[in-house]
């Protein structure tokens, strides 16, 4: 048997012909560039989350770092945010010229560690830019608390927490500003690059209007200097219709999930399985488990056709592009000691009951 770690294909041939009637409206209307799905998708996606304002972008990258330019932050600026993470995170407040201040993780949930936030605030602090990790939403209630009492503002990173719960309200809905990557292997995913950013603020919503879209009042004024950073229409129409199946999906990754977490006990594995905080509902973008001889188990489960990945293998403050920080090992000893362990499982809607079965198999064999 063959399992990859994540396939389109069978999510396309669900949507296919539902997909065909948006697509052709957009090609025969021509209206390619703001068209008119981009604004409905904004309208809908951010009351999907339960927030007032959503603002397309080209990516999620380009929305954490305008995100950052319309919440004020800039040059000589800090930012909170986690050592465990994707980089694009900390590119996100780099591009906007401001300083990463990386925090350790918390390890059950793999969400920044909350007890350390606030010694990290210093007089240069202008925000706290958190991520829920695979789709597992970090503990926000405290983070509101210390942002608010520092006068912070806090922008969330949900590009792998689409639809997540905490204290059952969506993630985006908490921070001053929420970005979304809409990456074809998001639980919401275009059929290319696409992003979002959320916001209930009109002046968040105001600045992200012009930065996005060149800075333009009108056709040819322009008041601020901004980007070329717009939700293409056609990734729009395509995102409408698969918002209508997010839930479901979301369900049968959690189904596919509790599958591999009772498979996995049962065969009390020496493994370290996800865990769901009493406060969250994970929406499982990676089912990622924590195993020794990593690399050995990786090789021998691609030998038995099961592919996996590492998500991810280094951690931010050790990236070369960061040497400038002058961080070393062992300054974020959690964060590299999940990177160290940490393997992602074939996690999808459609991935089947007898491939987790098999992959849990060759795993016990392995093990």
């Amino acid at each position: 048997m063959k399992v990859d770690i994540f396939t389109l294909k069978k999510q396309y041939e669900q949507i296919r012909d539902e997909l065909k009637g948006p697509i052709e409206k957009v090609m025969s209307s021509g209206g390619f560039i703001l068209g008119e799905d981009v604004g409905l998708f904004e309208q809908e996606f951010s009351a999907y989350c339960g927030v007032k304002y959503g603002i397309g972008v080209n990516s999620g990258t380009d929305a954490l770092f305008l995100a950052c330019l319309a919440c004020g932050i800039g040059k000589g600026d800090e930012v909170i945010t986690p050592a465990y993470t994707y980089i694009a995170t900390s590119f996100g407040i780099s591009i906007a010229g401001a300083k990463p201040v990386f925090v350790d993780t918390e390890e059950k949930t793999y969400s920044i560690d909350v007890s350390k936030i606030e010694k990290a605030i210093t007089k240069k602090t202008k925000a706290i830019l958190l991520v829920h990790l695979y789709g597992h939403p970090a503990d926000m209630d405290p983070v509101m608390q210390i942002a608010k009492k520092h006068k912070l503002k806090v922008i969330e990173d949900c590009a792998q927490a689409h639809g997540a719960l905490y204290k059952n309200k969506k993630v985006g809905s908490f921070g001053d500003a929420a970005c979304f990557s809409f990456y074809p292997t998001k639980n919401l995913g275009a059929f290319g690059d696409a992003g979002m950013v959320l916001t209930d603020s009109d002046e968040i919503k105001d600045k992200m209007v012009l930065l996005h879209d060149y800075g333009r009042k009108g056709r040819y004024e322009n008041i601020i200097k901004g980007y070329n950073s717009r939700l293409d229409t056609l990734q729009a129409a395509i995102l409408r219709v698969k918002l209508k199946h997010l839930d479901e999906w979301n369900e049968k990754r959690r189904k596919n999930a509790s599958l591999y977490t009772k498979l996995f006990k049962e065969a009390k594995l020496n493994i370290i399985l996800p865990q769901e905080a009493e406060y969250a509902k994970h929406v499982y973008h990676q089912y990622t488990v924590r195993v020794k001889n990593r690399t050995e188990v990786m090789e021998r489960l691609a030998g038995k056709g099961v592919r996996t990945l590492i998500h991810y293998p280094i951690p931010v403050h050790l990236q070369e592009c960061y040497k400038e920080l002058k961080h070393k090992k062992g300054d974020f000893p959690i964060a590299e000691k999940c990177c160290e362990g940490i393997m992602s499982l074939p996690m999808y809607p459609e991935l089947a009951e007898e491939e987790i079965r098999y992959i849990v198999e060759q795993l016990s064999e392995i093990i």
